[in-house]
């Protein structure tokens, strides 16, 4: 990489949940125009990690910088405002909505005076299309097309230009192509490729090696909440990174159950013993 500040930055992050360590000293960095995948088998630690980077659990011990200057992201939608974006891995789109619709999802451009405003539909569906072709979905020339109908690879492109037309610096995508087919996944991985080359700094989650080869420049391992290996391009095989994702099935069990008694106890974590 050039000598220009990452992006985003994490220095020896530590999330615990009461008596409970989930992530342990995690520090990574991810520059524009580059993509870092993040690899791990279910149960690393990647959702605890992703929901870190996005605003939702705050850090218990740790830094996380944006262009070299230290961030506390009170909510989610502090992380959204300073350019941080997460598309899950159904795109986080509406399916009974219009592809313009759903592109502009409460911030609906309108037209008109006053309490005489409306929704611009035509104007919505203009952009919403035009931003979708320009990550290469050409078959999308309708805006007011269900997304219902539209494929998971096409779901996943709508909500990544969503995100790029409304700022995004930092694209967090969580399993992007765990739930597609061949061909859908490779739309997915080149809408990737067209991130980094807008110069956007893009954080690949994945347990699929061999999508992560395909767009990654930059790796880093998880195995049970600890960075087990980071390495760039080339400096590992297949067979080697499989090696490593191998284990951190106990995480799963740890996080799902974190996750039942913050949902039962009002967001509250478990209590130190």
């Amino acid at each position: 990489m050039t000598g220009k500040l990452p992006i985003l930055e994490l220095q020896n992050v530590d999330k615990s949940f009461g008596p409970i360590d989930v992530l342990h000293k995690i520090s990574l960095r991810v520059h524009e125009g580059e993509v870092l995948c993040l690899l791990g088998d279910n149960g690393a630690g990647k959702s605890t990690l992703i929901k870190t980077l996005a605003g939702v659990h705050r850090p218990t011990g740790g830094k996380i910088l944006m262009d070299g200057k230290e961030v506390q992201f009170k909510g989610p939608k502090e992380a959204a405002a300073r350019g941080i974006a997460t598309v899950h891995q159904f795109g986080g789109t509406f399916p009974l909505m219009s592809i313009g619709r759903s592109f502009f999802v409460g911030v609906e451009p309108a037209r008109g005076w006053g309490p005489f405003k409306v929704f611009d539909r035509k104007r919505a569906n203009e952009i919403a299309v035009k931003a979708v072709q320009g990550f290469g979905i050409t078959r999308i020339d309708d805006g007011d097309r269900l997304v219902g109908g539209l494929s998971g690879g096409e779901r996943q492109a709508l909500a990544i230009a969503r995100a790029v037309y409304f700022g995004a610096r930092v694209l967090i995508l969580d399993e992007p192509t765990a739930a597609l087919g061949v061909k859908q996944a490779a739309h997915v991985l080149r809408i990737v490729n067209e991130a980094k080359r807008r110069g956007l700094a893009v954080i690949f989650i994945t347990h699929q090696v061999m999508h992560a080869m395909t767009v990654g420049d930059h790796f880093t391992v998880l195995i049970r909440g600890a960075i087990a290996a980071d390495f760039r391009k080339g400096e590992k095989t297949r067979e080697e990174i499989t090696d490593l994702m191998a284990g951190g099935e106990t995480m799963a069990d740890l996080e799902a159950s974190i996750e039942g008694y913050m949902e039962s106890h009002a967001g509250n974590p478990p209590p130190v013993a």
